[in-house]
């Protein structure tokens, strides 16, 4: 056995987002305006090593990451991918304390967005939506019934029109049960009334709006995902590029009400990526570490042994 996933085959993941690594890296290295996200990239998460887990009870082996080395660029696919993990795993730590603290809320999945602007006016476009949606929760409607909320930014390439974005909110709204019943209740219509006014435009934007499942926690790895799509970034050159000179310095992720405190926007460190999706630091030495190298003409991780 020699590649990644000859020993944890669901570990395919990494193979698949530090090839779509690679695709952006060098998307960037052709313009010298970007040529040190290249740089950078091309040496994100160049080894992993593992450590290598028996279940005492089953016999099972599983592989959990001990090291690496991630670059941060914030449009690279695998610190990308670690990052949306990063943020669910921060949710989920939190979540039985929220909901201890507040037993009969309910989850709200809503969905915001507006006509698709250009790519060069994607940034003006986002000033404009984070502007209105201050609007929306200062309304007295929204702060009825709703206690908490989480947005996160998501833009997507339109099919139809090359040169065009479709920037786009995902809120998980946290509410009171009686935000149900009688005139409590906002109805479709009436967040498509809402919407459009604090946007301050002539059209009927597009909004959704659905009632969590008691799986709260699905819905939230839906809210708490990437905000470019991979396949986006390496469709086209130019919309990519465009997209990043846009996106500079914009969050892409904001809290409200007793929400508020649960996240932190700021550069991550490596264990920060590290540590996610379950995976907590180890209290004591672990005997049986595996490494494993990039290998960019295989497109796959293959093991190492002078490192481990």
């Amino acid at each position: 056995m020699e590649f990644l996933t000859d020993y944890s085959p669901k570990d395919d993941k990494w193979d698949n987002h530090r090839g779509l690594t690679d695709d952006v890296s060098n998307i960037y290295a052709s313009s010298l305006e970007y040529e040190r996200y290249a740089q950078r990239m091309a040496l994100c998460s160049g080894y992993l090593q593992f450590a290598e887990l028996v279940d005492t009870s089953t016999g099972e082996l599983s592989y959990k990451l001990r090291k690496a080395s991630f670059c941060r660029v914030r449009h690279c696919p695998v610190c990308q991918w670690r990052r949306a993990m990063m943020w669910q795993a921060k949710f989920f730590q939190a979540l039985p304390t929220i909901q201890k603290e507040y037993p009969t809320a309910r989850w709200l999945f809503l969905t915001l967005s507006l006509a698709n602007p250009p790519i060069k006016e994607l940034g003006e476009t986002l000033s404009h939506m984070n502007t209105a949606l201050n609007k929306l929760t200062k309304t007295k409607e929204f702060n009825r019934s709703i206690i908490g909320w989480i947005r996160t930014t998501e833009v997507t390439k339109e099919k139809e029109r090359e040169g065009y974005a479709h920037p786009h909110f995902h809120v998980l709204l946290m509410v009171k049960p009686s935000y149900f019943k009688g005139d409590n209740y906002i109805t479709h219509a009436r967040w498509i009334e809402l919407w459009q006014r604090a946007l301050g435009v002539t059209y009927k934007p597009n909004v959704h709006i659905k009632a969590a499942s008691t799986d709260i926690e699905k819905g939230a790895l839906e809210v708490l995902k990437y905000a470019v799509k991979p396949a986006d970034m390496v469709a086209n050159r130019d919309w990519f590029l465009e997209l990043t000179k846009q996106l500079k310095k914009r969050r892409f992720i904001g809290t409200g009400g007793v929400l508020k405190d649960i996240f932190q926007e700021k550069e991550q460190t490596n264990e920060e990526l590290i540590f996610v999706d379950g995976n907590e630091p180890p209290t004591e030495p672990e005997e049986r570490k595996l490494g494993f190298n990039w290998i960019s003409k295989e497109k796959r991780y293959k093991r190492v042994k002078s490192r481990e």
